[in-house]
């Protein structure tokens, strides 16, 4: 398939898709108007996409336990809910603030790579599902879609975070960090966990490439997904497209892996601090001593992550770690934390437990692979109509009071004592009464 875009015949294709889109996108759209929750997005997902590229989205490290536990492990931590609280959708606010900026909902679309293998718009359609939902949105180093072209249609009235990855050149992260800077993003998140490959079997056995290279059997995988082959026949391909302008497309995935900095050590992060000189969150943070050590170093936020479990086989779920970071480093470090949440009270038991903002990366993702915008603006509803129930019922009419009261309202299963060791909790006295033989309650 590489030879139609070699040979520029996707300008050919592209004249019939007014006739051609409808028809092969039914299927998908019918499938996407019945998604009732993230889980029913992955399946549509699954459905559209390529299985080389539905894999590289759906898969973690090695025998897939992080990513599994990263979801399963927000299960063991209950809603200890208030009753007759007096909350009713029109009272109940979800705006807070991220980098500083002011946002309309505490969760946001993390930056994760390669949005136009999924969809042609990419991390355009993404960018302006974030923009209609009025949330932060994140763009990754290996995106699809440039730093530039982020940058000129995303609101300035909304935040934006560029993540990087720190390469050997450091000619290349000034130029990124640079490009971020002139395009207006307000913070950058530096990427500490991704200094090796994680070991993504699922990648090596569809043999996953970025241009994508077609055998025979990859061939077939794409007349099975005739929506997804069709939108990739009518557009240019997708490669990285930060680091693409001077890299032949052939050796991208060989570029990459060359620049990895295994010996990334905490100099390379402040002199990273020194060179960007604003909002910097460290990213692959699930200890309490590197969460304290980051803020020594220049960084002025946090971001609890385990790469999706995508990494490190068996890597701590983030939920786990986030209650004892935010002891270490106190109440007024902005903390983010993704991994795992597929679920609108998955983000109301992290913003208890200590987050001040949840990134959700698969969710979006297959809401994008679904059905492009449209899928994404269907996985943020989704998961905004869940947090709104799970805060009203909890009894927090705001995203403050969630923090405030997280720890009465949030806690892990099979707790031994209550309230749990740190945490305040206040019981108001009763005063006691005496029912008489007619229910006349005395003093």
């Amino acid at each position: 398939m590489a030879f139609i875009h070699k040979l520029g015949l996707n300008k050919f294709f592209r004249l019939f898709n007014p006739i051609v889109e409808p028809i092969v996108n039914a299927p998908a759209k019918a499938r996407l108007a019945k998604c009732c929750n993230t889980w029913d997005l992955r399946k549509a997902a699954e459905k559209r996409t390529h299985q080389m590229c539905f894999g590289y989205l759906d898969s973690g490290a090695d025998d897939e336990i992080a990513i599994e536990r990263s979801r399963s492990q927000f299960s063991e931590y209950e809603c200890h809910y208030r009753v007759l609280a007096g909350n009713s959708p029109e009272t109940l606010d979800m705006s807070t603030k991220i980098f500083g900026r002011d946002v309309s909902l505490p969760f946001f679309c993390c930056p994760t790579a390669g949005h136009r293998m999924f969809h042609n718009l990419g991390e355009k359609a993404t960018a302006a599902a974030a923009a209609e939902k009025g949330i932060l949105f994140g763009l990754s180093s290996l995106a699809t879609t440039s730093v530039e072209d982020i940058g000129k249609v995303f609101p300035k009235s909304l935040p934006k975070v560029f993540q990087l990855y720190l390469w050997k050149d450091k000619g290349l992260n000034r130029a990124l960090l640079q490009q971020a800077r002139e395009h207006g993003y307000d913070a950058c998140a530096l990427t500490a966990d991704f200094t090796w490959f994680g070991k993504r079997e699922r990648d090596i056995r569809n043999g996953f490439s970025v241009p994508p290279s077609y055998s025979l059997a990859q061939i077939y995988g794409a007349v099975k997904r005739p929506a997804w082959t069709w939108d990739l026949l009518c557009n240019d391909v997708y490669t990285y497209a930060n680091i693409s302008k001077d890299v032949p497309a052939e050796s991208m995935a060989a570029f990459v892996n060359s620049q990895l900095c295994p010996d990334f050590s905490w100099q390379d992060a402040e002199w990273l601090a020194n060179e960007w000189g604003g909002e910097l969150a460290l990213k692959g943070v699930v200890r309490q001593d590197d969460a304290v050590r980051a803020l020594d170093h220049g960084f002025t936020s946090l971001w609890v992550s385990n790469h999706g479990g995508r990494q490190l086989e068996t890597s701590v779920p983030t939920i786990d770690a986030l209650p004892g970071i935010r002891q270490a480093v106190g109440d007024d470090v902005e903390i983010i934390l993704d991994g795992g949440v597929m679920r609108g009270t998955d983000i109301a038991k992290a913003i208890a437990l200590g987050a001040d903002a949840v990134g959700c990366g698969k969710a979006y993702l297959y809401g994008l692979a679904a059905g492009g915008k449209e899928g994404v603006v269907k996985a943020i509803d989704i998961l905004e109509d869940e947090l709104e129930r799970a805060m009203g019922l909890l009894g927090a009419a705001s995203v403050q009071e969630l923090k405030e009261r997280g720890p009465e309202l949030i806690r892990r299963r099979n707790t031994s004592s209550w309230p749990p060791p740190g945490f305040a909790y206040s019981v108001p006295t009763r005063t006691p009464q005496v029912v008489d033989s007619k229910f006349a309650v005395r003093e």
